[in-house]
């Protein structure tokens, strides 16, 4: 298996601000009742509750980044409200400065279209991520936006054979194959959370979340060869011992080994 490796995932909440500008209401119309408003209009037209990708605010990126000087998680958080833009230039600084293989759990179909659209609005710059041959001549045969690439790899699309009937969510997969699977939330629960002031248990789940992502790819990679059986033990080991490093800090890798061992 080649290094870097640059496993992502994130966490969004509804933006407030652009479902306010996008309906035209007035400043004596509080952010709650904008959003009432919206969800009871989804509702009456028999519509999903579910915020469009392009109204989606991003507030955490989590990332697990191997390469062969180890292993570090790392997460950019917004946390005073007006830091969006910022967060998500931060990650694809990442990706213009490492230019890893990215990894991710419906990347394709959700964080990356996100980090798209928010990225657009905030005036991201985001280069070699969009390179799709132009500047590097190997980018066109394998780049980050091409779905069948592995320049950026989505597991589950890859998993079900790029048909969307046959995906199957992390929780269950990194369950059935051994690891703690998601621990304290959903991602249903993150706007609650957010509204609450949980903006760091937000963060702490949104790692939890990356690291089964990051242990579903090694054992993908055991599987296509990528890993001896030794190799990814190994891995999984040092992985362990990583976590074991932070947990003294860190309350929810506490958590997370004590439901993995």
């Amino acid at each position: 298996m080649s290094w870097p490796v640059l496993v992502f995932d994130i966490e969004s909440i509804p933006d407030i601000d652009g479902l306010r500008s996008l309906r035209g209401a007035t400043s004596d119309v509080s952010d709650a009742q904008v959003y009432d408003a919206w969800l009871a209009e989804r509702k009456e037209k028999g519509q999903s509750d579910f915020m469009p990708l392009h109204l989606q605010r991003v507030l955490v990126i989590s990332c697990v980044f191997r390469n062969a000087e180890g292993l570090r998680i790392h997460s950019f958080v917004d946390r005073d409200g007006a830091s969006e833009g910022k967060v998500v230039q931060q990650f694809f600084h990442a990706v213009e400065k490492h230019v890893p293989q990215l990894v991710s759990w419906n990347g394709g179909g959700f964080d990356l279209p996100v980090l798209h659209y928010r990225g657009l609005r905030h005036g991201v710059e985001a280069n070699k991520y969009w390179d799709m041959g132009e500047d590097d001549r190997e980018f066109k045969w394998n780049n980050y936006i091409g779905r069948y690439h592995m320049r950026h790899l989505d597991l589950m699309d890859l998993l079900a054979m790029y048909s969307p009937k046959n995906n199957a969510p992390l929780d269950a997969m990194a369950k059935l194959c051994g690891f703690p699977g998601k621990l304290g939330m959903d991602g249903s629960q993150v706007y609650a959370q957010y509204l609450a002031g949980q903006t760091e248990e937000i963060r702490r789940y949104c790692e939890t979340d990356v690291m089964n992502t990051y242990l579903m790819y090694c054992r993908f990679q055991q599987m296509r060869g990528g890993f001896t059986p030794a190799e990814y033990a190994q891995e999984i080991d040092f992985v362990k011992e990583t976590l074991g490093n932070l947990a003294p800090n860190e309350p929810h890798w506490q958590e997370y080994l004590a439901a993995w061992m």
